[in-house]
């Protein structure tokens, strides 16, 4: 069996266990953000499931670098999966890889394009929100002078930072705080723009429908009045 084949294989073996396993670490990094007030035991619990998760990234893409036996040109194949390596909170976005599996998997009708780019970039949009938000609370929350000082302030300044309107009433101070700020307004504008596009090119397709219509409409008329013989 060929190295594509036996790739492809891993991929559709590991697709979900990696899946959980990325919703796992989510999870366990949130309490331990979150959970201030935990027993020492349960954070450390929390942080060994973060780091065996991490391995498993590690592991996955290992193995799906050597059996592509592209070496660097994987690297450049993949580069959400190698930030996803290297920022294992991006992993949860792997998430609508899996519906898409499970869709075709059972047979079912898929969404249209544009129904499918508003879905992935909202659920994109909110996984981004909620790993940034933990992320700028963990960074910020001690910091001198800071005034991201609950979670609910995180989530505020990432809502307004992803949506591109930037109040400015809260705002990061730590240099980390300000790197996962530049990140979250990177990935808001392609968001925006994907969303913005898609419903731009449905709206054309929308009008081009009518317009043919109303052009049927018109010769079916006109042939009508035409006299007969004509």
């Amino acid at each position: 069996m060929d190295d594509d084949s036996r790739q492809a294989r891993w991929e559709r073996r590991t697709e979900v266990p990696l899946s959980l396993a990325s919703v796992s670490f989510l999870a366990a990094y949130a309490v331990l953000v979150l959970g201030h007030t935990l027993p020492v035991v349960w954070r450390e619990v929390c942080l060994a499931a973060m780091l065996a998760a991490w391995a498993l990234f590690g592991v996955d893409y290992a193995v799906r670098w050597r059996l592509s036996g592209q070496r660097l040109g994987f690297v450049r194949a993949h580069p959400v999966d190698t930030l996803a390596l290297l920022l294992p909170l991006l992993r949860p976005l792997r998430i609508v890889k899996v519906y898409e599996a499970v869709q075709r998997h059972h047979g079912e009708p898929r969404l249209s394009l544009h129904a499918r780019v508003v879905f992935y970039a909202g659920l994109s949009a909110a996984l981004l929100g909620f790993a940034g938000s933990l992320a700028v609370y963990q960074q910020e929350r001690g910091a001198p002078g800071a005034s991201i000082r609950t979670f609910g302030d995180s989530v505020w300044w990432t809502c307004t930072t992803l949506t591109t309107v930037g109040y400015g009433d809260v705002v990061p101070v730590t240099p980390m705080g300000r790197t996962i700020a530049s990140v979250l307004m990177v990935c808001g504008l392609a968001l925006l723009g994907a969303v913005t596009g898609s419903f731009s090119s449905w709206l054309l397709q929308v009008f081009a429908r009518e317009d043919e219509n109303d052009e049927n409409r018109y010769d079916q008329i006109r042939d009508k009045e035409r006299p007969p013989g004509s």
